[in-house]
């Protein structure tokens, strides 16, 4: 599923992202488990707290990060986060 840059993405419930020091790496914890996140998954996840479309994280990552292919990459990830229920769209206020 595509989502438009106008989604604003949040962790889904039940989900926490966290630095895990035993670990050295951010993951997500949720009930079934953890996933450890590689650095640029963690500041894509970071991203997404409810308050950022996908649009804006995407021009934020592009002036973070230097490639050609940030935006691909950045939106694939989005995408298999969002499938596999790790984000959602935010619920409006």
């Amino acid at each position: 599923m595509a989502l438009s840059d106008q989604a604003v993405l949040s962790l889904s419930p039940g989900f926490r992202f966290q630095w895990e020091p035993a670990q050295q790496t951010h993951v997500l914890l949720f009930p079934e488990g953890m996933v450890k996140l590689n650095a640029s998954a963690a500041e894509i996840i970071r991203r997404c707290d409810g308050s950022r479309t996908l649009g804006a994280i995407i021009d934020e990552l592009g002036h973070s990060f230097t490639g050609d292919t940030v935006e691909d990459d950045a939106r694939s990830f989005v995408e298999r986060a969002y499938e596999r229920g790790w984000i959602c769209e935010a619920r409006a206020a």
